[in-house]
């Protein structure tokens, strides 16, 4: 049982090692030169002191949720693609049906300018 098991453990062993050894090579090698800029909170592009009652456009969003349902797409098409002579027909039909849909939910979101960044 244990065999079974070994190449995982030894690919997260090595996984762990290389972080934990780039880590500590960035921490001795890097440049040490910190100022007050740098030092200050900086997350998604904006700086810290924005207003609480920052708003960002609808667009953001809409143009964000869009990349996940389109990116969930590519979770949904691998395994079929990885095992479709085993599947079958059947499988390769709703592939296809799956993907026009797809291509027509893309296509009314791209004529509504959805897509376009304002």
């Amino acid at each position: 049982m244990l065999k079974s098991y070994l190449p995982a453990l030894v690919f997260l062993v090595l996984g762990v090692g290389v972080g934990v050894a780039f880590t500590f090579a960035n921490s001795l090698l890097g440049p040490k030169r910190p100022n007050k800029v740098k030092s200050e909170p900086y997350e998604s592009g904006l700086p810290s002191d924005v207003r609480k009652s920052f708003r960002f456009g609808v667009s953001f969003y809409l143009v964000a949720m869009l990349f996940i349902l389109f990116d969930i797409e590519v979770v949904f098409l691998y395994p079929i693609a990885v095992r479709l002579e085993d599947i079958g027909t059947f499988a390769l039909i709703e592939t296809v049906v799956f993907i026009v849909l797809l291509a027509i939910a893309f296509v009314h979101v791209w004529r509504r300018g959805a897509l376009e960044w304002k």
